[in-house]
């Protein structure tokens, strides 16, 4: 079982950077899926980037390409969120989430019903 534990969230002015952090409490193995999700008042939660642990592709949302960048360091058991160029739709609840025993194709890394671990969330803000 792993718990997880976001951080880093906060209010930024559009353009701005802000950094999350999920730490994992516990790894069963070192080789499954993990994600950031998002989800804003009144809408669905959708994922904005995924990783495999074990090494691979990363995986982003196309509303977030080229700004975010999600990276792992195994050492500290913590999975990453660097966000750049933030603008006012940015603006929500993150969560860190992991899938565990799940092996995911390409088309499912981003689907929020297939992250079995979730964190308490973070917030963000964007605005000027």
């Amino acid at each position: 079982q792993v718990q997880l534990v976001e951080s880093g969230g906060g209010s930024v002015q559009p353009g701005g950077s802000l950094r999350l952090s999920c730490a994992a409490s516990t790894y069963t193995s070192r080789n499954y899926y993990m994600g950031w999700f998002r989800q804003a008042p009144g809408k669905e939660r959708e994922g904005v980037a995924s990783i495999y642990t074990a090494g691979g592709p990363t995986y982003y949302a196309d509303s977030v390409k080229g700004r975010f960048t999600i990276f792992l360091d195994n050492d500290k058991n913590t999975l990453y969120l660097q966000m750049n160029s933030l603008k006012p739709e940015d603006t929500a609840m993150y969560y860190c989430a992991a899938a565990i025993g799940r092996p995911l194709p390409p088309a499912w890394r981003l689907g929020a019903g297939n992250y079995n671990y979730w964190g308490q969330g973070t917030q963000v803000t964007v605005s000027s």
